[in-house]
């Protein structure tokens, strides 16, 4: 931090919880990836969360035309109401599941959409649980909403995921919300459809929300995309969130949505008109054109490219003597397991970076159980790239690790 941003002449206070927020400790390495890239080092790039996909040439197109009809005011706060039906209609032809497009609601991105969630439901020292490892911002947002976090280890054994099993045997009093990804970030493993019914019944028996964040759905592999909104009989304790970021590649267009109960459409309402009024209006029109057939089937293609990365990546890191132990079955992650090599990854990422150009995320930006012990590697490039990335990640075992050892 330069002496700019750090002086503070009247020692102007910061509220405690923005202090105790901790950073994406990758970005540190991304920035000296950066400084060695601008000196004229070559780096491979595995430690990004977004695909190197941009988005459709249809969204650009669909965006300038309402630009140019100037569809650029406010939409309701809930959304464009076309779109919330196209969605509804989404969830239909997709995943066979009936959405009322009035539990739809429009937000900034899929994390606009938890931290209006979480605000509507938690009050202070409420307690949220959430699996370690797991998307560091969920953590984040019930710390800023004064929550409790009750943080569950989870390994392979469960293929890194909360099952009924571990949620029951963690069970604390206060438990407001219980949350969970499939397919999850950073190990790319899904939850079962029978689990996921088994744990909102039991949630529903505690009167407990159970929040689904779905948004590498439809980045499914060797299957088809499920949401747990085609369960039929589910209860109102389940919400859903989603993305346009991931499957539809719009990362940069920052529009996600909720799928929440009746009764907390008020709420989330009201909220959302006091926190952003409404999400972005050409991001909107957008994701109304990424829903039609033709721009689905682009996606699809897309999905398959990855889909492909995975399968060679998986292998390669495989036949190198690697161990991955859980075979990704979604989004565009694999959770390396390094404990044979070091105790300390983010070390590791340090000086693979340094000594190879290739650039990987430490586990302790997903959480604390055994995050000394895993990395977790984006194949979010070409596999040409993933290839030679592999090769220089097993010569800087072979040549600089153990040589330093």
């Amino acid at each position: 931090m330069s002496k700019q941003q750090s002086f503070n002449p009247l020692n102007l206070s910061i509220s405690q919880v923005a202090q105790e927020v901790e950073p994406f400790h990758v970005m540190k390495l991304l920035g000296e990836a950066k400084a060695l890239e601008a000196q004229g080092k070559q780096m491979i790039h595995l430690e990004i969360g977004e695909p190197d996909f941009p988005s459709l040439t249809c969204v650009h197109d669909a965006v300038t035309e309402a630009i140019n009809h100037g569809k650029t005011h406010y939409t309701p706060t809930l959304g464009l109401p076309i779109l919330r039906e196209k969605l509804s209609q989404f969830y239909h032809d997709f995943y066979h599941a009936d959405v009322p497009s009035e539990r739809i609601l429009l937000t900034p991105g899929a994390s606009g959409a938890l931290h209006l969630l979480l605000t509507a439901i938690i009050n202070p020292s409420d307690k949220v649980m959430l699996c370690d490892p797991t998307y560091p911002c969920n953590r984040e947002f019930v710390n800023l909403l004064h929550g409790k976090v009750v943080s569950v280890p989870v390994d392979e054994s469960s293929q890194f995921q909360l099952t009924l099993e571990l949620i029951q045997k963690h069970w604390h009093p206060d438990i407001k919300a219980v949350m969970v990804a499939t397919p999850s970030n950073p190990t790319g493993t899904l939850i079962e459809q029978t689990e996921l019914k088994s744990i909102a019944d039991f949630l529903e028996e505690k009167e407990v929300y159970l929040i689904v964040d779905e948004i590498y759905q439809g980045l499914v592999y060797e299957r088809p995309a499920e949401s747990i909104l085609s369960i039929r009989d589910l209860q109102a304790n389940v919400i859903v969130i989603n993305s346009f970021s991931k499957f539809f590649g719009m990362t940069g267009w920052r529009l996600g949505w909720i799928v929440a109960p009746n009764f907390l459409i008020p709420t989330l309402d009201k909220l959302a008109q006091n926190l952003y009024l409404a999400a972005s209006t050409p991001a909107q029109y957008g994701a109304l054109r990424v829903l039609e057939n033709d721009a689905l089937a682009e996606l699809e293609n897309r999905r398959q490219t990855f889909e492909t990365r995975r399968t060679q990546l998986y292998e390669a890191m495989i036949a190198a003597g690697f161990n991955i132990p859980c075979k990704p079955q979604g989004a565009f992650y694999l959770y390396w397991d390094v404990s044979d090599l070091t105790d300390d990854a983010e070390a590791f990422c340090k000086a693979l970076m340094e000594h190879t150009g290739v650039v990987l995320t430490p586990g302790r930006d997903f959480g604390d159980f055994r995050s000394n012990h895993h990395i977790r590697i984006a194949y979010t490039v070409d596999n040409a790239y993933l290839k030679e990335a592999v090769t220089k990640i097993r010569f800087f075992v072979d040549s600089v690790l153990k040589n330093h050892g």
